[in-house]
């Protein structure tokens, strides 16, 4: 997760993270200028936080959140590779 310290849409993206367990590392662009250039590149944004499980972006704090309260991030943090809970093929 691409993150800076004062952000609070990174700190809600935190807590949703953390209350789920989940380990994650965050990339200060604010200590590591330089990894701006490559958030913006994965992503394709220019705001943080920028979060993704993987190689697969999430998105920012708001995509987290819904993805949280239509319970599509259980699924997808576990194994099921489409959020959705669509099976292939639908």
């Amino acid at each position: 997760m691409y993150t800076t310290s004062w952000c609070p849409y990174c700190e809600r993206a935190r807590q949703i993270l953390e209350r789920k367990g989940v380990a994650f590392e965050e990339i200060d662009i604010e200590r590591h200028p330089e990894r701006r250039e490559e958030m913006i590149q994965r992503s394709g944004r220019l705001t943080v936080p920028q979060i993704f499980a993987g190689t697969r972006h999430i998105g920012g704090s708001d995509d987290l959140y819904e993805l949280e309260v239509t319970g599509a991030l259980d699924r997808l943090l576990h194994g099921s590779s489409d959020p959705a809970g669509k099976t292939h093929g639908q």
